[in-house]
């Protein structure tokens, strides 16, 4: 006989999420050890920070088909994506989701095409301020290979009245498909594109062997603001392709344009400190941090101080959780003034002798003018004087000694 209560809903996800023995995550995690995150060779290999967005024009779908284009850096066997309702205020009904190897543009390789499921099904909701990884599908994927993840939302996001969980600035194309579901269809239908990722937090492999990972945690330098879209030419980019010949390592870009150490935007900004344990400690197999944080900070009058002291709690954190964590200098910012230059001078001279951090980055030192140091050479600034260009970005990533990363 069947019950009122065993064709609930959400009697039916609490049990879908019991099968799947860990592989979901109903509410952000406070301090998983990282030793844990590892026992099946799980290592994150892509990952966004995301954040919270009103409704709108830009990023309404409406009984539609998302196509979401994942740079990964190392291959696996296998392969898992985590869809984030991180700052939804109702549950998100998702109306099934594939994988696939993306060829070029929106298509794909149909005999990679594969099918998401949930606690082994193929339908499923994300609670309000919950995050879900997915089961495990099993898709070999080569290193630095596209991935298109599909998701179809049978509803429309603009009416439910909840904030959406999105990642802006994603240099990289999201097809939006005519109505209904066109899951792995190799004629995708598209009706609009977007430079935005919408509820996809992180993509996990699984390898033949225990994998580290490092997590770019940062602002909009991280994130690669002003670099070429769809070219993957973000430092960190530039790093996971250094890495691929010497050691096999997971790379994620955690950088949002306009972080701040200390002090943040609430849910469409949130702070490091505020955002560290899930955007960083929860990352599967994550063993390294390199943050570049405290510029915008002093662009908001803080002192280098209040940085200082705000970075040392970030590798308090990093430390709990036996993460090795790297200190970046802050770059040039060519047109602050005097009083900012001073205190971005103190910060940098702080990660660099104070023996804090397990190690220093000096990107400062990489991108700065001999001539005037408080300027980018030329040739490395995309024309603001604060963030690289394409040059500037690959003169990043190639300044991570790769010894750091053992």
């Amino acid at each position: 006989m069947t019950s009122a209560r065993t064709t609930s809903p959400w009697y039916r996800l609490r049990k879908a999420l019991l099968g799947a023995a860990g592989a979901a995550l109903l509410s952000l995690p406070a301090s998983l050890p990282v030793h844990a995150q590892t026992r099946d060779n799980a290592v994150v290999t892509w990952a966004a920070p995301v954040v919270s967005a009103n409704a709108s024009a830009n990023n309404r779908i409406n009984n539609q088909t998302l196509r979401q284009i994942a740079h990964i850096s190392v291959g696996g066997e296998r392969v898992r994506v985590k869809f984030s309702n991180r700052w939804g205020s109702q549950p998100l009904e998702i109306g099934g989701a594939t994988v696939a190897l993306r060829t070029a543009g929106p298509e794909i390789d149909p005999a990679s095409r594969r099918v998401l499921s949930f606690g082994g099904a193929a339908t499923f909701t994300v609670p309000a301020g919950g995050e879900l990884l997915s089961d495990w599908a099993d898709l070999p994927v080569g290193d630095a290979a596209d991935l298109a993840i599909d998701l179809y939302l049978p509803a429309d996001t603009a009416a439910a009245g909840s904030p959406l969980t999105v990642r802006n600035g994603a240099l990289q194309t999201t097809y939006v498909s005519t109505e209904g579901n066109h899951l792995g269809a190799t004629g995708f239908p598209v009706a609009s594109n977007r430079l935005q990722w919408n509820f996809l937090a992180a993509v996990d492999v699984q390898a033949a062997s225990k994998t580290p990972a490092v997590i770019a945690f940062g602002d909009s330098i991280t994130e690669g603001l002003r670099s070429t879209a769809n070219t993957n030419r973000r430092w960190p980019d530039v790093l996971a392709q250094r890495l691929l010949p010497v050691r096999r390592m997971g790379v994620a870009n955690l950088g949002i344009s306009g972080n701040r150490v200390w002090t943040g935007g609430g849910a469409t900004n949130p702070s490091a400190m505020a955002r560290f344990d899930p955007d960083v400690l929860a990352q599967s197999g994550a063993t390294h941090v390199i943050i570049m944080l405290g510029i915008n900070d002093i662009s908001g009058n803080a002192t280098a101080d209040d940085v200082i002291a705000a970075l040392r709690q970030v590798i308090t954190r990093a430390r709990t959780q036996q993460l090795k964590i790297f200190g970046g200098t802050l770059t040039p910012y060519g047109n602050a003034p005097e009083a900012r230059e001073a205190h971005r001078l103190a910060v940098n001279q702080w990660i660099r002798t104070s023996r804090e951090f397990d190690g220093v980055v000096d990107f400062d030192a990489a991108l700065r003018d001999p001539s005037n140091p408080r300027r980018m050479l030329p040739l490395y600034d995309s024309g603001d004087s604060l963030h690289p260009s394409d040059a500037g970005y690959e003169a990043m990533g190639n300044a991570v000694d790769l010894t750091l990363l053992r």
